[in-house]
């Protein structure tokens, strides 16, 4: 099974140099499974011909927002759409999940509230999902129907999903303790201070990635 990666933005190059790009993150975390990956580097312009290039589709993070004024977006924002009526099984993950939503017909902006940074809980099926969290941009307005997997006071539509080919997750799965202790140092001069510290001290509680991992899996192989 072929995972098509639509790469929509580049780590800082210290990270690059410990973690390799990206879709590194996100080979890692579906690895074992007997996945075959292939990245397009959206974000530079470079885009499959057509959803049917592979077997499922994954859109990454990315610093920029869905709403500013980059060559990527529009095409990006439309090939989500040809993913779409394609019937094509889609996941997204933080930019990804804000893209989909925007691409859909939904409102993604910089959310007044401040930046979610750190491990977060999501209530999922009565349970909560622990993940991290690294985002001002939320998804404000859902488009028309679009599910609520998980909703918390901060961030109203953390996980949603589009009938049962399509999830969107905003917090990052990908992300580890390890990596995003990093990140927060590599970006640390634009963030409040006081929530990177309070976030690289919720870090040494376990993150639920594996069963994140698993629910992004039954997507991507039409199972959910």
């Amino acid at each position: 099974m072929l995972i098509g990666i639509l790469q929509c933005g580049h780590l800082p190059e210290d990270l690059a140099a410990e973690y390799g790009a990206y879709d590194s993150l996100f080979r890692k975390l579906l690895g074992g499974r007997g996945y075959e990956f292939r990245t397009w580097n959206a974000v530079d312009m470079e885009f499959p011909d057509s959803p049917e290039d592979a077997d499922a589709w994954l859109v990454t993070g990315s610093r920029h927002g869905v709403y500013e004024d980059l060559p990527f977006i529009a095409p990006l924002l439309q090939f989500i759409r040809d993913i779409r009526d394609a019937g094509t099984p889609l996941v997204g993950i933080c930019f990804g999940h804000q893209a989909v939503a925007q691409a859909l017909g939904g409102r993604v902006e910089k959310f007044a509230g401040g930046w979610s940074l750190g491990r977060v809980g999501y209530p999922v099926n009565g349970h909560a999902l622990n993940l991290v969290a690294f985002h001002q941009d939320q998804v404000v307005e859902r488009p028309e129907g679009a599910e609520v997997l998980a909703s918390t006071p901060f961030c109203e539509n953390a996980i949603l999903a589009y009938g049962d080919r399509i999830l969107t997750i905003q917090p990052h799965p990908e992300f580890d303790a390890g990596f995003t202790r990093d990140l927060l140092e590599a970006r640390g001069k634009v963030l409040p201070a006081d929530l990177v510290t309070g976030a690289a001290a919720s870090l040494d509680q376990p993150l639920d990635t594996a069963a994140t991992a698993d629910m992004m899996a039954a997507v991507l192989e039409g199972r959910r």
